[in-house]
């Protein structure tokens, strides 16, 4: 059994109801009318618009990171609200090509629930398929986000498919679901992208480990899986214990420090992700923005006690 250090996924007790709350709408139109609650999701999201997440790309590409934008929303019952997720990666893939980065540096994030997944699963491919084609052209990479496990299985149909055509589309396996040790095995091939990380939505025990050592313990099978892979893995964790490992695993398999990378998200361990830079490591800044920013935001208060004892100490602070 691996010691778990420092381990935040799952230890906070709240998270199984801040986690129901993120899917509240009711709870959602109630605190996006409170003045704290848009200052604090300030320090996790890079803003409402376009301007806004290029001013933080910006900042982050000059301080030698990688970054990786999401632009905010899921669960798109509407067409035309998929269009419009697509117009907005669009445009965004455009205002990438005045910023003088290399190549791998620039990242798009998309979630296919976003790009009308839950409507139809041919309109999401084909969604899917749009960007890709404009970020091939932008020379951007581009990765399908994860969601919850009711969509794993036509997300990864999904990849399978476009990566016939787009052979780096990346995508994000979780830890936590105890199907990705296997799912690992299979997307660890040559050109192959996978963000690894613990996961973020609630689960049920049929599909996904309940306790924090047991996420930690599969996390660190399958981050050995991909380490002995063929592919490019990206370590989606600020779990110390994590990034050690990612590191010793590299040594035990040869891997040069331009094999893989750290991931971590915008607001969060700053002051870390800028000493793996110094220390000559990639890191890539997972960016999101614009106005969907609700589920996002209760989902990092469910994964960090830290975070949710700043949002309340804030609450109280300001009475």
């Amino acid at each position: 059994m691996t010691t778990v250090l420092n381990n935040p996924l799952l230890s906070n007790p709240l998270r199984p109801a801040l986690l129901a709350a993120a899917r509240s709408p009711r709870l959602e139109a109630t605190m996006s009318k409170m003045r704290i609650t848009r200052q604090l999701v300030d320090r996790f999201v890079a803003g409402e618009t376009e301007p806004d997440a290029v001013a933080a790309v910006t900042s982050l590409l000059a301080s030698g990171r990688f970054v990786s934008v999401d632009y905010l929303g899921e669960d798109t019952t509407d067409a035309a609200q998929a269009a419009v997720t697509v117009d907005a990666y669009l445009s965004l893939l455009q205002a990438y090509s005045v910023l003088a980065a290399e190549p791998r540096a620039s990242e798009v994030s998309v979630k296919l629930s976003a790009l009308g997944l839950g409507i139809d699963t041919s309109l999401a491919r084909e969604n899917a398929r749009t960007i890709c084609d404009a970020a091939e052209k932008a020379g951007v990479w581009v990765t399908i986000d994860a969601e919850d496990h009711t969509t794993t299985d036509s997300a990864l149909a999904i990849v399978r498919a476009l990566r016939q055509d787009f052979p780096d589309l990346g995508t994000v396996l979780q830890a936590y679901l105890k199907r990705t040790e296997a799912d690992c095995r299979e997307f660890s091939g040559t050109r192959s992208r996978i963000r690894l990380c613990k996961g973020a939505y609630k689960e049920p025990a049929s599909v996904a480990f309940q306790k924090a050592a047991d996420v930690s313990d599969s996390y660190l099978r399958c981050l050995r899986v991909l380490m002995d892979g063929q592919g490019y893995p990206m370590v989606a964790s600020h779990d110390p214990e994590m990034i050690d490992a990612a590191d010793r695993f590299a040594v035990d398999t040869g891997r040069s420090i331009d094999s893989y990378e750290y991931q971590m998200l915008y607001g969060i361990r700053d002051a870390e992700q800028q000493r793996l830079v110094g220390d000559g490591r990639h890191v890539r800044v997972y960016v999101p923005y614009g106005d969907q920013w609700y589920g996002y935001f209760m989902r990092r208060l469910a994964e960090r006690p830290a975070n949710l004892m700043f949002f309340v100490r804030s609450l109280v602070s300001r009475g």
